[in-house]
């Protein structure tokens, strides 16, 4: 007898009969198509890729040449973003069900990379072959292989889903015949070969801009077209220039930008400021930096019981950037305003950053607030989000506050604001010592700012102090911050959560390993938590070596990322965090105020105006951006210090060993805080060899041992503004 097959245990139950998603669309497309969530679902009932003609009887879009049309698009932005992938019989399917894994490509410069995958996780190494396609900052989706000698786990390049350099920022050379630009961004390593017609008679080893007309593939290097030359790099602020196209990040206004803000005024207009609560006769203030231009987050606290009552006012920059005008997508193609020493580019334009969104002393502000009763023990027992209307009562600086709290300003030029700042450093304290038992981690660095003569050259560079007023502000954005995540968790609201997870299991075997060779142990075993990282750094703070560990402490736990799944904060200690306290500067604020006003007006989290899918390629991007922003400035800082530098060749400096590595010392200047590198062919008169237990260099004949720490005397011997290297020897 004929044994009757099984029946596919997927039902088509699984699938929801109606999109639920559909309101959401409706409200933001004029010919709305399915969800992403809903053609997923089908793919996920289906088990195997499907191709279009099926995804769209499956729709039941019939032959609606507008909807199939939509839907054509809506499948490519899936792709795009790496939901799904298209096989080569035009099937598509869930890129997770095949074992893919999409990401942002992290480029070294010895031309390898890192697969950073969208969905957090260890990185995936990729071997220089692999990233022969592949530009720094681009998307990609790779297989898994296998191990590479370091027990790494290897991509295998899948497809390029997003290609982030469009132009380059490079020296142009001819060699051989040959016209090639190489890149000023150390992790571009690619030559970018230029045809003679596209060399706009640029000359040997001038800066020009590329605009790259063809992408690198596998067997053929990326080719481009010089669209600009910039000279050479000696005048002021080139080097800010260069870093801004090297980069690539945003700097101009685009004319549909333009077009929208030009009706925007200083004066905010009676009508924005209905069914608003107004906080206006409450003495909020603002604390900042002296150099400070836009001021976004003003504080408030007074007792109410045996607690505290804190107001947080924010910026409400939501009620004037809308979501997918002109002005928001230049703000999310930004991420986030980039400082460099001597030049801002800011996420948004001046109008509204140092304008209408400043929260600047007796005018009035639109803001979001964050009002928290807080507890004699220091924890939140209410929490509210409202829109309100403010007037700041003044404009504070960290210096003035700090002098006001250690007792040495008794001239302070607002004795009546004088109790409140008092209430808010009290509860600064509590929280203080809430935070000290919950164990965040409180890494020490040294700050450093660079001074500018009226030439636009480094005068000097100098330490930034920190006193309680910065703790005190911090010790409130903190507060808020959580707060923010803990109310959209409860009210399980789609939005961005600010991730820092704790080592992987690799670093962690590393992380171990080091410590052992000191005599030291980082407690929890295999999962430690930030207190056992705090509980050692108390340990070690009195050690020689304190900075060295300090730096493998921190290089063991992962970069902090957006993502709508809420992971936690390793370092804060905190079971949930976000970013509500900046929307001036950082798109994720942005995000984050969207999603309070959509709950502060009662409307359902399933009907917001992101999906999950768009918030995790926010969360990414926005992650991206950060990561581009650091290494720009990085870079600039860089190449200040090795121009400051420059006219030192020849001197002698004292200096401190900041690090001890097998080819030689790393020193930095006392008070001068530049770091340059004692290479071990330097150190004279006997071969020195490296002691990784010790943490240092042992020379073979006499003896003689260079430690962390160490104080030493030291002659600038070369400056390489190129390579950003600073090289010293031992002062007789």
């Amino acid at each position: 007898m004929q044994r009757r097959k099984k029946k596919n245990p997927r039902r088509t139950a699984d699938i929801p009969k109606a999109d639920p998603y559909a309101e959401r669309e409706q409200q933001k497309y004029q010919d709305p198509i399915a969800s992403r969530e809903f053609i997923m679902a089908h793919l996920a009932e289906a088990g195997q890729p499907l191709n279009f003609q099926a995804i769209a009887e499956r729709l039941k879009l019939n032959n609606d040449e507008v909807k199939l049309d939509a839907l054509s698009r809506r499948l490519r932005a899936m792709e795009r973003d790496g939901q799904i992938i298209r096989n080569r019989r035009e099937g598509y399917g869930l890129a997770k069900k095949m074992d893919l894994i999409c990401g942002r490509v992290s480029a070294n410069a010895d031309g390898a990379g890192f697969l950073i995958p969208d969905t957090g996780g260890e990185d995936l190494f990729l071997p220089p072959k692999q990233m022969r396609t592949l530009f720094h900052g681009d998307r990609a989706m790779v297989s898994i292989g296998g191990l590479n000698h370091r027990g790494k786990r290897e991509g295998i390049l899948v497809e390029v889903l997003e290609r982030n350099t469009q132009e380059i920022v490079g020296h142009f050379f001819r060699q051989k015949g040959l016209a090639f630009v190489t890149s000023k961004n150390r992790r571009i390593t690619h030559d970018i070969l230029i045809p003679p017609a596209d060399e706009n008679n640029a000359e040997e080893g001038q800066i020009v801009v590329v605009k790259i007309i063809e992408q690198p593939s596998k067997h053929h290097p990326p080719i481009g077209q010089i669209v600009d030359i910039i000279g050479k790099n000696e005048a002021p602020g080139m080097e800010t220039d260069i870093a801004i196209r090297s980069y690539s990040l945003p700097y101009e206004w685009s004319d549909d930008v333009l077009s929208e803000i030009k009706h925007l005024k200083e004066k905010i207009p009676a009508s924005a400021i209905k069914d608003r609560e107004d906080l206006r006769d409450i003495p909020l203030v603002t604390i900042d930096g002296e150099d400070a231009k836009d001021f976004d987050d003003a504080v408030y606290c007074e007792p109410r019981g045996k607690g505290w009552r804190l107001l947080v006012a924010i910026a409400d920059v939501a009620s004037y950037v809308k979501p997918n005008t002109a002005l928001d997508m230049e703000a999310q193609a930004r991420g986030n305003s980039v400082y460099f020493p001597n030049r801002v580019v800011p996420m948004l334009p001046e109008i509204l950053s140092n304008g209408l969104c400043s929260l600047k002393p007796h005018v009035d502000r639109l803001c979001m607030v964050c009002e928290l009763f807080i507890d004699v023990y220091g924890r939140t027992r209410r929490i509210r989000f409202f829109e309100g209307v403010m007037r700041s009562q003044a404009r504070l600086t960290y210096t003035e506050v700090g002098n006001v709290l250690a007792g040495e300003n008794t001239q302070f030029r607002y004795p009546e604001l004088l109790p409140h700042i008092q209430h808010l450093h009290k509860l600064y304290q509590l929280l203080l010592t809430r935070r000290q038992k919950r164990g965040a981690i409180e890494f020490e660095t040294v700050e450093t700012k660079i001074l500018f003569d009226d030439n636009k050259k480094i005068e000097k560079i100098v330490a930034i102090t920190r006193n309680d007023a910065h703790r005190l502000i911090e010790e409130m954005m903190l507060a808020a911050n959580v707060a923010t995540a803990e109310w959209l968790e409860k009210h399980e609201m789609p939005a961005l959560y600010r991730n820092h997870e704790g080592p992987t299991p690799d670093k962690l075997k590393d992380l171990h390993s080091f410590l052992g060779g000191l005599g030291l142990r980082l407690g929890g075993k295999e999962i430690p938590t930030a207190l056992d990282y705090a509980k050692l750094m108390e340990k070690i703070k009195d050690r020689p070596d304190v900075r060295l560990i300090q730096t493998v402490l921190l290089r063991s736990l992962r970069m902090a990322v957006y993502s709508p799944e809420n992971k936690g904060h390793f370092g804060l200690a905190y079971t949930g965090y976000t970013h509500f306290t900046s929307p001036i500067r950082r798109y994720p604020d942005l995000l984050v105020h969207r999603a309070l006003k959509h709950l502060i007006k009662k409307q359902d989290p399933k009907k917001f105006f992101y999906n999950q899918g768009e918030l995790e390629r926010l969360g990414e991007v926005c992650s991206m951006t950060e990561r581009r922003a650091d290494e720009a400035t990085r870079d600039v800082v860089s190449w200040l210090k090795c121009e400051y530098m420059r006219n030192k060749v020849g001197d002698n400096y004292e200096g401190l060993v900041t690090a001890v590595t097998s080819f030689g010392l790393f020193v930095e200047l006392e008070g001068v805080y530049v770091e340059g590198l004692v290479h071990v062919t330097a150190l004279r008169n006997d071969y020195y060899h490296y002691d990784p237990a010790g943490q240092c260099l042992r020379g073979e004949r006499t003896g003689t041992i260079y430690r962390l720490s160490d104080r030493l005397k030291v002659k600038v011997m070369r400056v390489d503004l190129g390579d950003r290297k600073i090289d010293f020897e031992l002062a007789n």
